[in-house]
């Protein structure tokens, strides 16, 4: 972020009993969506953020890293000069500089589907800032009557649309993946100007990216 120290989102959701969790602004952990399984598995909330997401993951034996640790030379190098040279988080996404979000999606022999989503971050971010990768229905979705949905691209864009509900539904309803994938997308793109991209797996086993 802006003030140089890691924050991290992610998010994770199965799709038989719509549970899921995510973690936002969290702290310095190798594996973020780990600890988003873990919000999911053991407590109550769908959602915790900033120092009590570094602490429920503290508590429940995951290692807080030096920040340098997640923090690669060409990051740091990017950081700089964004200080140097401040750049808005939406022209950032929008004009093809490379962060990579991880998503997964996966389907069973018997049906059920699972999605996640870690983001790579953007370099200067205003301080708390949070993407749409934590969020339920933006970052990622998993139903079984549907499929499950992983995208990445620009945050406030697929926040405002939520986006990978936007596929899930068009899934439920029948439509192809590829389709369901490519329509949500130009209408994002069409209605707020944001870039983005998605994969999914409908509950037929039929992928697209």
């Amino acid at each position: 972020n802006a003030a140089g120290r890691v924050e991290l989102d992610a998010v994770i959701m199965e799709g038989s009993g719509l549970r899921a969790g995510g973690v936002a602004a969290i702290g310095a952990v190798a594996n973020p969506v780990s600890v988003a399984r873990l919000v999911m598995e053991r407590t109550e909330h769908c959602l915790l953020a900033g120092e009590g997401a570094t602490e429920f993951a503290r508590a429940n034996g995951v290692a807080i890293l030096p920040d340098l640790e997640l923090v690669t030379a060409a990051a740091l190098a990017e950081f700089e000069e964004m200080q140097r040279f401040p750049t808005s988080v939406k022209t950032l996404f929008n004009h093809g500089l490379a962060h990579d979000t991880v998503g997964a999606v996966a389907i069973d022999e018997a049906g059920r589907v699972a999605a996640a989503t870690s983001t790579g971050g953007i370099s200067c971010k205003m301080v708390g800032r949070v993407g749409d990768s934590p969020l339920i229905g933006s970052g990622c979705y998993a139903d079984d009557f549907a499929g499950a949905v992983s995208t990445t691209g620009h945050g406030e864009s697929i926040m405002r649309l939520n986006i990978a509900r936007q596929i899930s539904l068009a899934l439920e309803g029948g439509a192809p993946p590829d389709e369901a994938c490519a329509a949500a997308l130009a209408n994002m793109r069409r209605r707020v100007g944001g870039c983005g991209g998605a994969i999914c797996v409908d509950r037929t086993g039929r992928a697209a990216a």
